[in-house]
């Protein structure tokens, strides 16, 4: 196993970015196999920029999703999902509307986090052909860190990312999940310096007290070269939880709400106002669940994993951060700050 969403059979991660000349952001996309998988997702930050939710509401006709959109840019950055659109359009996958090839309308729901200005020009962003690269890079192996929709994610002053992590149940069923860290709320106690997500592991209080004051010397000069906007920071987290056990579509959805309880133990606080808090699932129903009060059990395995492995996946996107400084910001990693577990997985 990779330790990661791929580990689900059947998906792959793709991403593109755009560093330099003002720009600091990217676009992430998760390609289920052709003909799509069952897809939930879960909204629950106050200030969402999303695409193609409804799409998957258990009472509307789809129900499946034939790619999920993550992106830097806020709502422009809704536009990257056009040129996945347009790639899985010309191989004749999606949602089928005639009898001929390529009469699909395919189905790429998405959603977007706030990364404008950070790379020094407000007016770079995503777009439709920095989507269709990131679907044209989709394979197995998952890079973590500065990529993607995670290239100029900040999480609580510090520089977020992606990261990934998987988990294989005794039933043989797998958990596989993908975040980008991009938190108004913070990813580290400040009272002992440790991340949420992985308490266990605490810097000294000297390493501590010096970090402190490097964060919020970076924090004032980010704010000086890039004002906040009014109402403070913008952000939000985006996850992606999968499974190759068949769930169902109302199972799905509920594993993309029990998927936040991940988000909550390892982002403090979650789910604000100024935060767009989307957490997607897909079930790829390769794996039957048993049927009557063994399948409620082996359904609410796969429930409970998907927020361990969410809340895994993002300690795996801290500690893969990169520091990073720009016309629009200073933004130090945890890993220049405090150091860290020596198992990057937290």
């Amino acid at each position: 196993m990779r330790d990661a969403l791929t580990d689900v059979p059947g998906l792959l991660v793709g991403h593109a970015e755009r560093v330099g000349d003002g720009s600091l952001t990217g676009v992430t996309v998760v390609l289920p196999p052709a003909g799509g998988a069952v897809a939930g997702v879960d909204v629950r930050g106050g200030g969402p920029g999303t695409r193609e939710t409804d799409a998957l509401d258990p009472r509307n006709l789809v129900g499946r999703a034939d790619a999920l959109v993550l992106a830097g840019g806020s709502a422009f950055g809704l536009s990257a999902a056009d040129g996945v659109m347009a790639w899985l359009e010309e191989r004749d996958r999606g949602f089928r509307v005639g009898p001929r090839a390529g009469q699909v309308v395919p189905v790429v729901p998405a959603a977007v986090l706030f990364d404008l200005g950070r790379g020094g020009d407000w007016s770079r962003r995503p777009d439709a052909a920095l989507g269709r690269a990131a679907v044209e890079a989709a394979g197995e192996e998952v890079a973590e860190g500065s990529r993607g929709a995670g290239t100029g994610a900040v999480a609580g002053g510090l520089k977020g990312g992606v990261g990934t992590a998987s988990l294989r149940l005794a039933s043989g069923v797998t958990v596989g999940a993908l975040v980008v860290v991009n938190a108004a709320g913070s990813v580290v106690d400040p009272a002992t310096g440790a991340l949420h997500g992985a308490p266990a592991w605490r810097p000294t209080a000297e390493v501590r007290d010096a970090a402190a004051e490097r964060l919020a010397a970076a924090r004032q000069e980010s704010d000086r070269r890039a004002p906040q906007s009014l109402g403070g920071p913008l952000n939000t987290t985006l996850a992606v939880v999968a499974t190759d056990a068949a769930l169902g579509h109302g199972r799905t959805h509920k594993l993309a709400g029990t998927a936040h309880d991940g988000l909550a133990r390892s982002v403090r606080p979650v789910h604000l106002l100024t935060d767009g808090d989307t957490v997607f699932a897909l079930s790829t129903g390769e794996r039957p669940l048993p049927e009557g009060e063994a399948g409620v059990h082996a359904a609410n395995e796969v429930l409970a994993a998907g927020a361990d492995t969410l809340a895994r996946a993002v300690v795996r996107a801290v500690l893969a951060a990169g520091s990073c400084e720009t016309p629009g910001g200073v933004f130090p990693s945890y890993r220049e700050l405090y150091g860290g577990p020596a198992d990057r997985q937290g």
